[in-house]
């Protein structure tokens, strides 16, 4: 897991990197003034640079859709248009701009909250969750289930589209989720289309609880603010990162960015409360240098999306040649 890196000025209306700026026009909205428009390279194997042939990022936000989201789900819309910015001025070693996709999802899946044994499962609740679906609002303007580069109003749609609102399940499955886009609703042909297999994979989780990723569909009504690791239901963030290899090709081919609470123990800010998330810390661990961990309780997520978009370019940047 690398620290942040610190080549972004945080703004009061986002975040723009430093560097050089580009003329070209943006289509989004804005333009790329002051967004750092160097060319994705790494070091070859022979001494000398070499560029690398990742010119594709398909980004996945995984939002926590529970009760206690809407602060943070409001902050994320006021900071996307700095995001986009930043993301507009990627550029491949041709100095094309990046080929990006965004897709958004939440951290529920259908369940059943249960009382534990041995009180029988009577008053068990149903809560309803998109099971890694891309969410997909026409009404946002979207004519497909995820946002790409050269599409009109990428800014505004995906505030539109990422206020998934606070009515989710309260079990909170990030990781599994963000897994299950590209598994389970690949295979169903829900999400067909998103995914491309020579683009860096990346990831972007916001949740104010840890994270209780778990494939039975009765869920313990005592996993609410603490997941029972010790059932085997309960799948390991090492078993998560394991199938974004598979998905990927390989760690170095996918990315990770959390914002979520830090710890020890509970944080606060603006935004209320968050728990630590331990095993959302353990997966970006996981992804080593391609991974980094933020705090949801700064007060403010530019920095974490500051952070998150670092990461994602030096991931791309270090992707082998084929």
């Amino acid at each position: 897991m690398r620290a942040s890196r610190s080549c972004f000025v945080m703004l009061p209306l986002g975040l723009i990197a430093c560097g050089p700026s580009s003329s070209d026009d943006d289509s989004n909205g804005g333009g790329d003034a002051g967004v750092d428009a160097r060319p994705i390279v790494g070091d070859g194997d022979g001494g000398g640079a070499t560029t690398r042939h990742c010119d594709q990022i398909d980004l996945l936000f995984v939002i926590d859709d529970s009760d206690s989201m809407s602060q943070e789900q409001a902050n994320l819309a006021a900071n996307f248009p700095g995001f986009v910015q930043v993301l507009e001025g990627f550029r491949t070693p041709a100095g094309a701009p990046i080929d990006y996709r965004l897709g958004v999802t939440t951290t529920g899946r259908d369940l059943r909250l249960v009382p534990p044994p041995p009180l029988p499962p009577i008053g068990a609740r149903t809560q309803e969750g998109l099971d890694g679906a891309l969410a997909y609002q026409p009404s946002c303007g979207m004519n497909r289930r995820w946002i790409e580069r050269g599409d009109p109003n990428v800014t505004s749609t995906f505030a539109c589209v990422a206020n998934v609102g606070t009515d989710g399940p309260t079990v909170e499955m990030p990781l599994l989720m963000g897994a299950w886009a590209f598994t389970e609703r690949m295979t169903d042909g829900t999400n067909t289309g998103f995914r491309r297999p020579d683009a860096l994979l990346a990831l972007v989780v916001l949740t104010d609880e840890n994270d209780c990723s778990q494939t039975g569909a009765d869920v313990p009504a005592t996993d609410v603010g603490l997941c029972n690791e010790s059932r085997p239901e309960v799948v390991s963030p090492t078993q998560i990162a394991a199938t974004f290899d598979a998905v990927a090709g390989g760690r170095e081919r996918w990315a990770v960015a959390a914002i979520a609470g830090p710890g020890p123990g509970v944080c606060e800010s603006s935004f209320g409360r968050a728990a630590e998330a331990t095993r959302v810390k353990t997966f970006v661990e996981l992804a080593g240098d391609n991974g980094v961990f933020s705090s949801i309780c700064a007060g403010d997520l530019s920095s974490g999306l500051a952070a998150a978009l670092a990461t994602f370019e030096d991931a791309c940047a270090a992707i082998p040649i084929d």
